[in-house]
């Protein structure tokens, strides 16, 4: 899009913020709301400044004022009351990408692999990343695959052993137990 913007589940954002958490609901009767952080080390939810929306329009202010199952609890600046808190429940929360520092070598940002071609070993055509997900037990890469279906591959250097962002593709050597293309592999 001419206007720097990409289209991100039908609703367009700016390509140059990072989602680094999300409100899943009110907290009590004063406003207060639960914040679930994406960032690697959590309590750094605020560390790179200011959080928007997606689009970059509307800043938000936030204040940590506890921790409860595994989520924050926050003051945003401004809401006073649950009923205002509620209204922010799914709120996605970014930050700038030039607010977050360079990864070091073999790391990367869940937000640069998605989209990426994937390619087997031997070059064939696998998918397309099409999301990250840590379920809890590692980074999984959720692979739409080129010809139908869906298959999560964990990001271990064993499964995805080449990442090459500036090619816009990662070579993928699904495990033996890892079902692709309707088949056990």
């Amino acid at each position: 899009m001419p206007d720097g913007s990409i289209m991100k589940d039908g609703k367009k954002q700016a390509a140059d913020l990072l989602q680094v958490g999300v409100i899943t609901g009110p907290h009590g009767v004063r406003g207060l709301v639960k914040v679930k952080s994406f960032t690697t080390d959590p309590s750094d939810l605020t560390a790179y400044g200011p959080l928007t929306d997606e689009t970059g329009a509307s800043a938000f202010g936030l204040d940590i004022r506890g921790e409860a199952k595994g989520q924050f609890i926050v003051k945003v600046d401004g809401v006073e009351d649950r009923n205002r808190a509620d209204l922010l429940k799914g709120l996605k929360l970014f930050i700038p990408r030039a607010a977050l520092p360079q990864p070091e070598e073999d790391e990367f940002y869940h937000a640069d692999l998605i989209g990426l071609v994937t390619v087997l070993p031997d070059g064939t055509d696998h998918g397309r990343v099409s999301a990250v997900h840590d379920f809890g037990a590692g980074d999984l890469l959720e692979v739409a695959l080129t010809g139908g279906g869906t298959v999560y591959l964990p990001f271990t250097l064993e499964t995805v052993p080449t990442v090459d962002l500036a090619a816009g593709r990662v070579t993928v050597d699904p495990p033996a137990e890892v079902e692709a293309e309707g088949e056990k592999r």
